[in-house]
């Protein structure tokens, strides 16, 4: 149950209490025993805040503290009218339920109900020792049995308001738990999966050569063998957490075409901009295809600007280079010419 229903609830069966007492026990009260206009008038007021609290009850708005003015000045009247020696006695019916009425306009707002409670007590207690005729013994019992269910009732909302909140907190807390591991549990699927795909190329390649089908001395076993690891070191480079994840990316894949001998230059223009994963994948693919198989030297180029990215490479290649993938986001240029292989991916941001 949340905070919200608790206070709902509550005011709920107040409610139905204050009209309970009001009715069954307080009204025979207050027609047994002599009492002026003003009583009467009193009890008027208390019914009307009876209304105005259903309504609020009805349409789920809080109730307006000020209306505790009422419950009090309801207080005053029925005191000041008690026939002699009534006060804090059976005649005295305001006294016990205009201390229930101020637990139902104020019971959220426990600091005010207990001023209110003090002021209405305090109010009867000078009235009774005015009066001086009354029975004390009397009148403590009254005291106590009047405001120990109120209390009592007070005290036992406070607590389920606290367990409310605690279970409202547990239960957000688990659901945050919940989706934590949701989250990392998809997170380890998207690795697994891209791990799968570009991993798509190397698995083949170590099947063959451990059944022995390829020769490492074969130069396409060793081209197939370059490409899978500059995928294999793109890959990696990709799970980094970096500020520039495209451009590290491809000094990785520069790195591994350096360690085979080739002489790579890279150039870099525009400031770093948001890449998604995919279409990081797609811009770097030809460009680490073509350093796969590239000899001699190579010149790679990264341009950035507000429009568009742009990653191209010009190296020394063989007149074949490996099928490439069909991009989706980006738009691949490539040519074999010369024994130069001339590739330019371009991705529009906008």
């Amino acid at each position: 149950m949340t905070d919200h229903a608790v206070s709902t609830t509550t005011r709920q069966v107040l409610l139905v209490v204050v009209f309970a007492v009001q009715l069954v026990l307080m009204l025979p009260s207050l027609v047994a025993h002599p009492h002026g206009p003003a009583a009467w008038f009193a009890y008027c007021l208390l019914t009307a805040v009876l209304g105005i609290v259903a309504g609020h009850v009805a349409t789920g708005t809080p109730t307006p503290p000020l209306l505790a003015v009422v419950p009090l000045a309801a207080s005053v009247l029925v005191t000041t009218a008690l026939p002699a020696g009534a006060s804090l006695d059976d005649p005295d019916w305001g006294f016990g339920l205009v201390g229930w009425y101020l637990l139902l306009v104020l019971v959220e707002r426990p600091k005010a109900l207990v001023v209110a409670l003090g002021v209405h007590i305090c109010l009867s207690i000078a009235w009774f020792a005015h009066a001086g005729n009354g029975d004390v013994g009397t009148a403590g019992v009254v005291i106590l049995s009047g405001t120990s269910f109120q209390v009592g009732v007070l005290v036992i909302t406070r607590v389920l308001h606290r367990d409310a909140r605690l279970a409202a907190e547990a239960a957000a807390e688990h659901d945050a738990a919940r989706t934590r591991e949701e989250l990392a549990r998809q997170r380890e699927q998207d690795l697994k999966a891209g791990f799968e795909g570009q991993l798509g190329a190397l698995l083949p390649l170590l099947a063959d050569l451990a059944d022995e089908q390829v020769s490492v001395a074969d130069p396409t076993t060793r081209l197939r063998c370059s490409v899978a690891a500059v995928q294999l070191r793109r890959l990696f480079a990709e799970n980094d957490d970096v500020p520039d994840p495209l451009l590290h990316e491809l000094t990785a894949c520069v790195d591994v075409a350096e360690r085979r001998g080739v002489v790579v230059s890279l150039a870099v223009s525009g400031t770093a901009t948001p890449v998604p994963t995919e279409v990081r994948r797609e811009l770097v693919a030809p460009m680490a295809q073509a350093l796969a198989v590239a000899h001699g030297r190579a010149k790679v180029s990264l341009l950035r600007t507000a429009d568009e990215v742009r990653v191209a490479v010009v190296a020394d290649a063989p007149e074949t280079l490996p099928a490439p993938g069909r991009p989706v986001a980006v738009t691949v240029e490539t040519s074999v010419h010369g024994g130069l292989v001339r590739s330019e991916a371009r991705w529009r941001t906008a």
